[in-house]
């Protein structure tokens, strides 16, 4: 029983350690699985800052997801989702009120786009760095989300394949704990 307890527990957390080899490229642990991942152009930081394009150095709850409903079809998860509309943003300009925020269209400043041309956020994880204790100018938009091909770096967040993320998401609840170590 001690020994099932354990091991629930260590998959509550997901480990994210950087690629010696690759400051871009990461190893996803949540486990006994691990997967590869992107992370920011700019590898880890212990000190984040907006639009550094570095992925921070911490332990960040899973808050909630964003999928887009047109493109992605079942997702087995306990994690609260939202279907992504086309007037939602997610606010980037630290000079605003609903900085680090989801907002919605029209919105004149600083943002970016959640339903996305592109698969990024076809799923996308909201980890909880600057949202619950938010400060200028410390990031926005640090998401667990999908890869581009072949791993490309992402502007700070981690990034998996959709079969991976499929994966992750039965298992992932809200509070996970995703851990960037460098």
């Amino acid at each position: 029983m001690r020994a099932n307890g354990q091991k629930k527990r260590a998959c509550r957390t997901i480990v994210v350690r950087s690629s010696p080899a690759d400051r871009t490229r990461a190893l996803v642990r949540f486990g006994a699985v691990t997967l590869p991942a992107a992370i920011g152009r700019a590898g880890a930081t212990a000190l984040k800052r907006e639009g550094d394009g570095a992925t921070p150095i911490a332990a960040m709850s899973v808050l909630h997801g964003f999928f887009r409903g047109d493109r992605v079809r079942s997702l087995l998860t306990a994690l609260p989702m939202r279907r992504i509309r086309p007037d939602m943003l997610w606010c980037d300009d630290p000079h605003h009120p609903s900085y680090n925020r989801l907002v919605k269209a029209p919105f004149r400043r600083r943002h970016e786009e959640m339903r996305r041309e592109d698969c990024l956020y076809d799923v996308c994880l909201v980890l909880d760095w600057n949202i619950s204790a938010r400060k200028r100018n410390r990031g926005s938009a640090i998401f667990l989300h999908l890869t581009r091909p072949g791993y490309q770096p992402t502007a700070g967040c981690v990034a998996v394949t959709l079969t991976d993320m499929q994966r992750l998401l039965r298992f992932i609840r809200r509070r996970t704990i995703v851990k960037v170590v460098g």
